[in-house]
């Protein structure tokens, strides 16, 4: 969580993600049950500097369906030397402030395709009546280095398309389910994690859950429960500031208990307060890791603009420069932008190892630019192939085996700022992150549904605190 080590992991980082949901072929012209979708597609450029898909999706149901459970996937083959790739969005008649833009890495890649680009709605972009469509969606994408790209190769593209036209090369899922299009060969609803899966959690599996349901933080209990109120110096954040232990404070939300991480500046690093809670054992390794986080984007009071990190994170030590053992998993988000981005952008980030001098990283990362104000459910999951990053039930990134720990981690919520470059008032600000509940289940991956009901047979039980997990 060094905030020079991921500015600069950025311009190396492999761009990943999101591993294939079920993808199930719709010819054509076919007669549409309620709540189908049709996609059409031209190319905008035949050339070498970016890419244009531009797409239409029609409601070709019966039913109005909400565009913000839409999501469209143009596959591609990533160019020589796996670089990362920049989103971006020219012209929409629905807005491109209600268009969303994420990368993914396929599961199984082929000779055309390992990368996708999935195209997604907020709730500004509201509903598609039955029979109507989006109108042009006129995307972009291009390598974060703007060298030239190869578009000849990959699987959606097609030189000749000129014009708008069903294309099944491009896939659409409604609420999870994909409802038209047909995915690269290999890539079909297999995946045994899938977020909509019903089954109850499994029984039994050390666990750690805690509800936060404490006073003060200095409440004994939270010593005794193994978490650590951080009151020492060093980073990341602000040179000079001070990680001050009483703003971490608790109450009540929606009948449950909450902790509240406050950040607070006015603007020199002397002023500069941040906040850390982490488990004083490095004892989770492999399985299952849960919270629910509420993120800001403003202030609870003062100026905003602070180039702020909320995060819920899971780390090692590195024991030397490249050291192969070392291990972090990120949840990051930047309200305001950072490290080079303008404004809001979420990371999901898997370490191998880092050397802090000359920098060099070796992580893979996924990014999504949009706003994550308000509560989310965070999930990820390690076991012996990949780790899978969920937010909200839907599967965000997958990071492949190579970014596996090899030593056990502790558990991490912190909030902090990278730079005061964001906002020079001298205004005092303050902001809050705040934690509902986190969860971790030893060696066995749940689903994102499995995790609500293991949550919620605790709270029903009446239990705020278990940690059976054993000593590493």
């Amino acid at each position: 969580m060094k905030s020079t080590r991921l500015r600069r992991s950025l311009t190396c980082a492999v761009a990943v993600a999101l591993s294939c949901a079920g993808l199930v072929a719709l010819p054509a012209g076919a007669n549409a049950a309620a709540g189908d979708l049709t996609v059409q597609y031209h190319t905008g450029s035949t050339g070498s500097d970016q890419a244009e898909p531009w797409l239409k999706v029609r409601n070709s149901g019966t039913a109005s369906v909400p565009l913000s459970g839409v999501k469209v996937r143009y596959y591609f083959k990533s160019d020589a030397g796996n670089p990362s790739y920049r989103f971006a969005c020219s012209w929409a008649v629905k807005g491109c402030a209600n268009i969303t833009g994420t990368f993914g890495t396929l599961a199984h890649p082929t000779a055309t395709a390992d990368r996708y680009l999935e195209v997604g709605f907020t709730s500004g972009a509201g509903s598609l009546a039955a029979g109507a469509d989006t109108g042009d969606l006129q995307l972009r994408f291009y390598r974060a280095d703007w060298q030239s790209l190869n578009q000849s190769d990959d699987y959606s593209f097609a030189a000749t398309q000129t014009s708008y036209a069903n294309w099944s090369k491009v896939t659409a899922q409604l609420a999870g389910a994909t409802v038209w299009g047909t995915a690269p060969e290999g890539n079909d609803p297999t995946d045994p994690t899938d977020p909509t899966d019903p089954t109850d959690p499994p029984a039994g599996g050390a666990t750690l859950f805690d509800d936060f349901n404490y006073t003060a933080y200095n409440d004994p209990k939270i010593d005794a429960h193994g978490w650590s109120v951080r009151s020492n110096s060093g980073g990341p954040g602000v040179p000079g500031a001070t990680w001050a232990p009483q703003n971490v404070t608790f109450a009540s939300a929606s009948g449950n208990s909450v902790m509240n991480l406050e950040t607070s500046t006015s603007g020199t690093g002397e002023s500069t307060k941040q906040t850390e809670v982490l488990t004083k054992a490095l004892k989770f390794r492999n399985g299952t890791y849960a919270a629910r986080v509420k993120f800001s984007d403003a202030p609870k009071s003062g100026p905003d603009g602070d180039h702020l990190v909320q995060t819920f994170f899971t780390i090692n030590d590195l024991k030397a420069p490249m050291a192969d053992d070392y291990a972090e998993y990120d949840f990051e988000y930047l309200p305001n932008g950072g490290w080079g981005e303008p404004s809001n952008i979420l990371y999901t980030t898997s370490w191998e190892t880092y050397n802090p001098d000359p920098w060099q990283a070796v992580n893979q990362h996924t990014e999504s630019r949009q706003s994550y104000a308000g509560w989310h459910d965070l999930v990820v999951t390690i076991d012996n192939s990949d780790i899978r990053y969920y937010i909200d039930g839907q599967l965000f990134g997958t990071h492949g085996a190579a970014y596996l720990p090899e030593r056990p981690m502790s558990i991490n919520f912190n909030q902090w700022l990278i730079d005061l470059a964001g906002q020079t008032s001298t205004s005092a600000r303050a902001y809050d992150q705040q934690v509902d509940y986190v969860l971790h289940v030893k060696d066995q991956v749940l689903t994102p549904a499995q995790v609500a009901a293991k949550v919620a047979a605790y709270r029903s039980a009446g239990t705020t605190f278990e940690d059976t997990v054993p000593a590493s």
